[in-house]
């Protein structure tokens, strides 16, 4: 394998689903994730107004707080009969309407409330990379995923976290929340984002 960029990466997120996820499919080219949650430092605030420019947020904020490599991601659902929504705002929904019962129930009481049959959506991630060697001439690399589907109610499976029990992926008869982990893992918008991350990875040299 040729040289790789780091050995060591810090994952930017308080989400374990995630760094789960995420470290499994770092783990067969040796690159050690660390989690951020497991140092004591205040989360940044989101402020940007697209997945790529939070993303970016958090992995410059985490690197430098850090002094190490870091991969952030920004991720959500974008439902097109709500112009996009709860999109970059997906966490943030589920906290404000309880989680993500509660929010998924909102999300449906609202598509009733406007008697649409457009039930597309749309699942986003977008990888930043932020990495403070000045070797590299470029310090900061983006990736970004999607899988389109359609939302279904109520919701279905166990399995996965946030959204994955009302997303169906294109394609497929079931919900993220029913799919085997392993073969959610083949097709969702993170591992869409993190195989282009991956491919940089085998190309670096």
């Amino acid at each position: 394998m040729k040289k790789l960029p780091f050995d060591k990466l810090l994952i930017a997120t308080g989400n374990r689903h995630k760094f789960s996820e995420i470290k499994d499919m770092l783990s067969p080219f040796g690159i050690e994730a660390i989690p951020a949650f497991n140092y004591d430092i205040k989360e940044p605030k989101e402020t940007g107004s697209t997945f790529e420019e939070n993303a970016l947020i958090k992995a410059k904020y985490y690197s430098e707080a850090l002094d190490m490599p870091a991969l952030a991601d920004d991720s959500g659902l974008c439902v097109e009969a709500l112009d996009g929504a709860p999109g970059i705002y997906s966490a943030r929904w589920a906290k404000e309407f309880g989680e993500y019962d509660g929010v998924i129930k909102e999300i449906q009481k609202r598509l009733k409330i406007g008697k649409t049959k457009n039930y597309n959506a749309l699942f986003v991630c977008n990888i930043a990379i932020y990495n403070l060697d000045e070797v590299y001439a470029k310090k900061i690399h983006n990736f970004e995923g999607k899988v389109e589907g359609a939302l279904q109610f109520p919701s279905k499976g166990c399995n996965g976290f946030g959204y994955d029990p009302i997303f169906v992926p294109k394609r497929y008869n079931i919900t993220f929340g029913e799919m085997n982990p392993e073969e959610k893992k083949k097709i969702s918008h993170r591992a869409n984002a993190m195989n282009k991350f991956i491919e940089w990875i085998q190309n670096f040299s």
